[in-house]
């Protein structure tokens, strides 16, 4: 189900993803997209560039971030709308951010190799984002393991080709499954608590919002009741990760707790080649309207 809104949309500001602001937001003017926002992983460098493209195309634009945060010990993430992009207290949060992700990125190189796969740095410093090089990130890993012709029928990579359970999204999938937290090639990063992350939000003029939660809790549903009492302004009821289910599950939940819902992709690009921009599953836009004049003031 197609929107005219996105608010989780991902540049090449993100480690993650392909494209630069300017160049999704005239995506957005192509699908139709009259609201959007850039949401990038602990970073608000693209809002700028972001903002003044989408006035010149009339398209309204709320400047955004996904911060990366810790909730009794599980790794979740946050979103802050109608933020300060300007504010230092995001650019240093980005360059504490890249800084521990460069240093366990050789690590996570050393537990693929324990995997069984052969893979050198200058391989993952070809697929490196420009912004942020030195920084390999599970996709990464995948979008060169699944090219090389050694490993055609290792067992390991069989799930991520097509016809495989996991080739919707198969490099987002790979991370997922070996290198989110409890799996195999997961290294520890130093994370915000969600109430630090939250204050960071707010602070700086943002409402903050819970990402994807029926993705994050991963059926650990009873942690929400806790969560709102940490003071998150909203959730994000409708997104690329959830059905129909959980979807109207948490929009139970905000009307319940009288928060903001709001919808997004969650667009990559490579990374997510079966997320479309716009596509949320989203069938309650007038609400997700109302929520957006509150995120703007």
């Amino acid at each position: 189900m197609k929107t005219p809104i996105d608010l989780h949309i991902h540049s090449n500001h993100s480690s993650d993803a392909d494209f630069t602001p300017v160049e999704l937001v005239h995506k957005c003017a192509a699908a139709g997209i009259k609201t959007m926002s850039i949401t990038d992983h602990n970073s608000a460098r693209g809002n700028a560039a972001a903002k003044k493209a989408a006035a010149q195309l009339g398209i309204n634009y709320i400047c955004g971030i996904e911060i990366d945060c810790t909730f009794k010990g599980m790794n979740l993430h946050l979103l802050g709308y109608g933020i300060d992009e300007n504010s230092p207290d995001f650019a240093e949060l980005e360059e504490r951010n890249v800084s521990q992700e460069r240093e366990a990125s050789h690590e996570r190189l050393l537990l693929t190799r324990k995997l069984g796969f052969e893979i050198e740095e200058a391989e993952l410093n070809m697929v490196s984002n420009i912004n942020d090089g030195g920084v390999w990130i599970g996709e990464m890993f995948a979008e060169i393991l699944l090219v090389k012709e050694e490993y055609i029928t290792h067992p390991l990579l069989l799930p991520y080709r097509e016809g495989g359970e996991r080739s919707d999204n198969p490099f987002v999938n790979f991370y997922w499954d070996y290198y989110a937290q409890g799996k195999p090639c997961y290294v520890e990063v130093e994370f915000p608590d969600i109430k630090e992350a939250i204050a960071l939000i707010q602070n700086n003029g943002g409402k903050a919002v819970l990402a994807h939660p029926g993705n994050s809790l991963k059926g650990r549903f009873e942690l929400f009741d806790d969560i709102v009492q940490t003071g998150i302004d909203g959730v994000e009821v409708f997104c690329s990760y959830h059905d129909e289910q959980m979807a109207t599950y948490f929009y139970k939940q905000a009307q319940k707790y009288s928060l903001l819902m709001t919808c997004g992709s969650d667009f990559h690009g490579k990374a997510k080649p079966a997320v479309r921009l716009g596509e949320s599953g989203c069938w309650a836009e007038q609400k997700i309207g109302e929520s957006i004049i509150k995120l703007c003031l």
